[in-house]
């Protein structure tokens, strides 16, 4: 276990870059992140017997970038070919769903739909769900901000692009707009370190991940932290 704690954690502690703009995945603040990528990230240094520090940010895209500039050992991300190019992922541990919202009276009711000439769709820049569209939508274009919502507003976009829990939560709170119900992807949340990591570390990371699936750490966790509509990935 003492070569993968020296390959991954090469400073002695391991430095995990989390997502604070992802409120399934993180919550609480940057000096006092909660969530279950924080319980993963202390649950691995644990196991190396390592110490952990957390990097905190307010978008996958920082999150990724801290991990790959060097800055960071280990990352929680969705898992997209955009990204795999430099990450080695483990297998998801969370299944999260992306939806749509639209304004009340849009003639917009399918994810189908919501692909057609004319229609502008608000996403997080850099986000799982803006890569997926930027590489999957055939007529809608995608408008990137820091917030899908925020775009939706400030430009009057025809569709606002999210995790299904904080776009459920802005159609609640705003009566103007409303879910079409249907997802458009379903996002896989895996763990993640650089590719130039030895086999053998890539496998613990693997294997571990695994075993807190099968064990209940991961639901546990999940429900710790009020994300119980999340799932936990076969």
């Amino acid at each position: 276990m003492n070569s993968v704690a020296t390959d991954l954690a090469p400073t002695g502690v391991l430095r995990a870059s989390i997502n604070l703009g992802n409120p399934v995945l993180a919550q609480g603040t940057p000096s006092e992140p909660t969530g279950i990528t924080v319980d993963l990230a202390r649950e691995i240094a644990g196991r190396l017997g390592v110490g952990v520090e957390f990097l905190c940010f307010d978008a996958a895209r920082k999150s990724f970038e801290a991990m790959t500039s060097g800055a960071a050992d280990l990352c929680f991300l969705a898992i997209d070919p955009a990204r795999e190019a430099e990450v080695a992922f483990t297998a998801p541990y969370v299944v999260i769903e992306g939806v749509y919202a639209v304004p009340q009276d849009s003639p917009l009711t399918t994810v189908t739909s919501v692909d057609s000439p004319g229609v502008r769709i608000g996403v997080k820049q850099g986000s799982a769900y803006d890569l997926y569209l930027t590489r999957t939508l055939q007529h809608a274009t995608v408008v990137r901000g820091t917030d899908g919502t925020d775009a939706f507003r400030a430009e009057s976009l025809e569709a606002a692009a999210g995790i299904r829990q904080p776009i459920t939560a802005f159609v609640d709170a705003n009566p103007d707009v409303r879910l079409i119900e249907e997802r458009f992807m379903q996002i896989q949340q895996a763990v993640g370190t650089t590719k130039d990591r030895q086999p053998e570390t890539v496998q613990f990371l693997r294997d571990l991940i695994e075993e807190l699936k099968t064990n209940g750490f991961v639901a546990e966790s999940l429900k710790r932290a009020g994300q119980s509509d999340a799932t936990v990935a076969p």
